[in-house]
């Protein structure tokens, strides 16, 4: 992939669909039920950490964050979905998005990224595994998915208690 062919920029309401066909296509018709999901249920994402990829002028993927509280903190965002295109696959989309999207949730102040995901993958972006039972979601969720970036120093150590979404 040449870097010149790819561009990430603010989703914009076009690309809904499509990006909602992707999600689909890799997370299948019981998405909906995820914890993650359930989280994000009925609250919008943070519009400025909404990137869309696009390759030779089509749209392969996509990366959202939400405004959490972690307990009391209020700086966390939950990262999701992140999709690609499973035809683009192994061509480092995935990680263009990680990376952009996290630079801009850092600019936006954010001082703790939580997802719930696959630690060989997130890991190489700094991702670590929660200690168990210091966050809890509203749902189950295997503990050792449940990982965490700080964007500033300590945020995870005061990052204790029940995850709920809000409007940003």
């Amino acid at each position: 992939m040449s870097s010149s062919s790819l561009q990430i920029r603010l989703e914009t309401d076009g690309d809904g669909q499509v990006l909602s066909q992707l999600a689909a296509a890799a997370f299948g018709p019981g998405r909906f039920a995820r914890t993650a999901y359930r989280v994000r249920q009925g609250i919008a994402p943070v519009a400025a950490l909404c990137l869309a990829a696009w390759l030779d002028d089509r749209l392969v993927g996509g990366i959202r964050f939400t405004a959490i509280r972690i307990g009391e903190e209020d700086s966390a965002a939950l990262l999701g979905p992140l999709v690609v295109d499973p035809a683009e696959n192994g061509k480092g989309l995935g990680r263009a998005l990680m990376e952009e999207g996290l630079s801009r949730a850092r600019a936006e102040g954010f001082g703790l990224v939580l997802l719930v995901g696959d630690l060989p993958y997130y890991g190489r972006f700094g991702f670590v595994p929660v200690p168990f039972g210091q966050i809890t979601l509203p749902g189950p969720v295997d503990p050792n998915r449940l990982l965490a970036l700080e964007l500033t120093s300590g945020a995870l150590a005061r990052s204790v208690g029940p995850v709920k979404a809000y409007a940003r």
